[in-house]
């Protein structure tokens, strides 16, 4: 596949796409013309001119919302069908468009007809021979994936002089279903089945799907959410779709494979974005990572959730009549403990005022106070600005990002940490959270391994209510407490207000679930992490994903035992996937051998692509210095980059990615404004972008993902960086599809 192929299909469906567009803003100005011409009919003077302006009007209104939502990613899929059923390709795309004479130009992509857009697969292909995706920045087409689905038919196709080229990944199995032994075809037709079983299996309770790697189970599983979006679009579009990936390189690189994820009605969510409007990029060290993600946070997190805020009251003096009445510390806390009783802290905030009402009225013993009565006492009370005060300044509403900012004090983190992590433990979590800043409490010091702890501490305190801009500064409304207007509105109300059924959640912890869970990754996920995802999918179905060799978190029994808790006895349909068609077998065989060499429990999937091209080992000299480790890496990455078309990874260890970054940016040969030949620093807290030919990434970046070609700098520290490095360097040598070099 050359690049001049690529762009010349990449130019073609620009030509379409151009069409559809000017056709789109042809719509768009009758749309107009009509809703004109329907005020006009509303002049005419009598009645049924007012109900036929309403109609025209109403029409042309939701004609026009409908075409401008559309603009985005207007036309996403391609079908080329079999020549006895339509030589003409059909398009599909976010809304249904027809030319100047009438005929179909775009389908919608809810239409009947672009269902086998979506269920078509290469088990029953249904007469598709291709299916590609456009992937698109605003109008401008940047790239086509393409999928085949019935190699005979497309080569029958061929023969009759239509040309039909597959670009993208969907040419690796082009390469092996035109292979011309029989076994080939026959292993190919296994990927296919194997594949298709997965995406077809029952909507309800969990799907999980297991393999090594390369065995296609990321594509599976979002094929599989595009399958259930079709198949019930009414509950999932209504629930919504969670997907949740290791990492934001990972999210934006699966935003290509199925534009139908784009829809509202699916979440794209790396790790550190479940919560809402917290986005974490990331990674604590692996010690710290340890500790936070343990199932024994969550106590922690409890325990905090009851603290009073620091620097509230600690006593309430006041006379009234003939009494002194006093809230100690020990009467104040008995109230918290009966506040906390009974259920989340914030919720609590309207009961507060009660409580110390009812234990300061306790105290009243003198006859004029026993005279005056409990309504007047409490009239009193309440018209007094010191009561008011007090009342909001010793049970404020509390946010969970400020909450977890009071652990920057090391004595508050020992006291709820006693008996339950060690000293050498509490002294990893103090270090990690001294930067939080009060201040801004969401912000570049929370980290990926923070967020599950927020979202522990968002449930244990309550959602903090909701108030206007006047009732911030009003002690009454604070200590009253204030109606979330979500709390007012029933189910269809929410329906009938998002206009389009399912709306992206709030921040409101009401708002977490979804109809559908689909976890990528799913052996890294620590126990804290399947706490906060298994809260959104309490009544969903899932789709799980993982493969136990790759994984990063060091204990497996306790990931085991919060993922049976997420999934709450719900029944799990089992799915292997057992051929790996993303590396040459050259390749994975090297993987292979270095797992069973370290004494990984590996499934190793057979690689049935071959290339020729065994990986290679640059072995420096012991006394090599970072010159000569410059030099041995640019030599490897320009070798690479100038044998594949693709993209190229350089794979470091942690405490080198700033140094590798600072070389990468002073090759001239890979300059970002060299012709054909950009390259990009990452960072965790950046992405590739399509253009980038060259990234650099450290070994828990690159899950998920994969590069026609890898140079792996220091492999051993990728080892020692962790409990599970050995693991991590095995996903690393996964990652290559054509190209592998290790510098060692």
């Amino acid at each position: 596949m050359t690049d001049e192929l690529v762009e010349r299909e990449v130019a073609a469906e620009q030509a379409f796409v151009d069409r559809v567009y000017a056709q789109m803003e042809h719509a768009a100005s009758a749309a107009a013309e009509l809703a004109r011409e329907g005020h006009s009919r509303g002049r005419l003077g009598h009645e049924g001119g007012l109900v036929e302006r309403d109609a025209m009007v109403f029409q042309a209104a939701k004609r026009i919302a409908q075409l401008d939502a559309a603009h985005e990613g207007l036309v996403f899929g391609r079908l080329d069908m079999d020549a006895a059923l339509d030589p003409a390709p059909r398009y599909v795309g976010r809304i249904g468009l027809r030319d100047g004479d009438r005929n179909s130009l775009l389908i919608d992509w809810r239409a009947p007809a672009a269902a086998v857009f979506y269920q078509a697969t290469a088990a029953d292909p249904q007469q598709v021979l291709r299916r590609r995706v456009l992937r698109s920045a605003g109008r401008s087409v940047v790239g086509v994936e393409d999928e085949l689905l019935d190699a005979e038919g497309l080569a029958a196709a061929e023969e009759q002089g239509r040309e039909l080229p597959i670009i993208g990944e969907g040419a690796l199995m082009a390469q092996l279903s035109r292979a011309r032994d029989r076994s080939m075809h026959s292993i190919v037709a296994t990927i296919q089945a194997e594949q298709d079983k997965a995406i077809r299996a029952p909507s309800r309770g969990v799907v999980s799907i297991s393999g090594g790697p390369g065995t296609g189970k990321t594509v599976v599983a979002l094929h599989r959410a595009a399958y259930l979006l079709y198949s019930d679009r009414q509950r999932y579009e209504r629930g919504g779709v969670l997907v949740v990936g290791p990492s934001g390189v990972f999210m934006r690189y699966i935003e290509r494979v199925l534009p139908s994820l784009g829809e509202t009605a699916v979440a794209l969510r790396s790790l550190g974005e479940v919560v809402n409007e917290v986005r974490a990029t990331r990674h604590d060290e692996p010690a710290v990572a340890d500790v936070k993600g343990s199932a024994r946070m969550a106590e922690l997190m409890r325990r905090l959730a009851r603290q009073q805020a620091p620097g509230s009251p600690t006593e309430f003096r006041v006379f009234w009549r003939d009494d002194r009445l006093v809230l100690d510390r020990g009467k104040l806390g008995q109230i918290r403990r009966q506040l906390m009783s009974q259920g989340m802290r914030n919720k609590q905030v309207p009961r507060v005022a009660q409580a110390l009402l009812d234990a300061l009225w306790r105290q009243v013993r003198g006859e004029r106070g026993r005279e005056q009565g409990r309504e007047r006492f409490n009239d009193d009370m309440l018209s007094r600005p010191d009561f008011l005060e007090f009342a909001a300044a010793w049970w404020p509403p509390l946010d969970a990002p400020a909450v977890l900012c009071w652990l920057r004090e090391g004595e508050l983190l020992a006291r709820i940490a006693d008996g339950l992590l060690s000293g050498e433990e509490q002294r990893l979590l103090a270090k990690s959270w001294s930067t939080l800043d009060p201040n801004r409490p969401i912000s570049p010091q929370i980290s990926i391994e923070d967020v599950p702890l927020l979202d522990e501490l968002r449930y244990a305190l309550g959602d903090v209510p909701a108030r206007t801009e006047d009732e911030r500064d009003d002690p009454m409304a604070l200590i009253e407490g204030a109606v979330d207007i979500n709390e007012l509105m029933t189910a269809a109300d929410r329906e009938f207000s998002s206009g389009r059924g399912w709306r992206p959640p709030t921040n409101s912890i009401e708002d977490d679930g979804y109809a559908h869970v689909l976890i990528d990754e799913a052996q890294d996920l620590t126990p804290m992490q399947w706490r906060m995802v298994g809260r959104r999918g309490r009544t969903a179905s899932w789709t799980i994903v993982g493969d136990p060799a790759q994984s990063s978190w060091p204990e497996p029994a306790e990931a085991a035992a919060a993922r049976a808790e997420a999934l709450d006895r719900k029944q799990v349909h089992e799915f292997h996937l057992s051929t790996n068609y993303r590396n040459s077998a050259e390749i994975y065989a090297h993987a292979a051998a270095y797992a069973q060499r370290v004494g990984l429990d590996a499934d190793l999937p057979d690689a049935v692509r071959r290339t020729g091209a065994e990986p290679k080992d640059v072995v420096l000299g012991p006394g090599a210095g970072s010159a000569q480790l410059e030099a041995a890496t640019r030599e490897a990455v320009l070798e690479l980059a100038g044998a594949v078309s693709g993209t190229v990874g350089i794979v470091v260890p942690v405490a080198r990615r700033s140094e590798v970054n600072a070389w990468l940016a002073s090759w001239p040969e890979l300059a970002q404004d060299a012709p054909g030949a950009r390259a990009a620093a990452v960072d965790s807290a950046t992405t590739p972008s399509g253009e980038d030919r060259v990234v650099v990434l450290t070994g828990l970046d690159t899950k998920g993902l994969e590069f026609d070609g890898i140079v792996v700098v220091r492999p051993q520290e990728i080892e020692d960086e962790s409990a599970t490095g050995r693991a991590t360097l095995y996903v690393v040598l996964t990652r290559a599809t054509q190209l592998l070099t290790t510098i060692s």
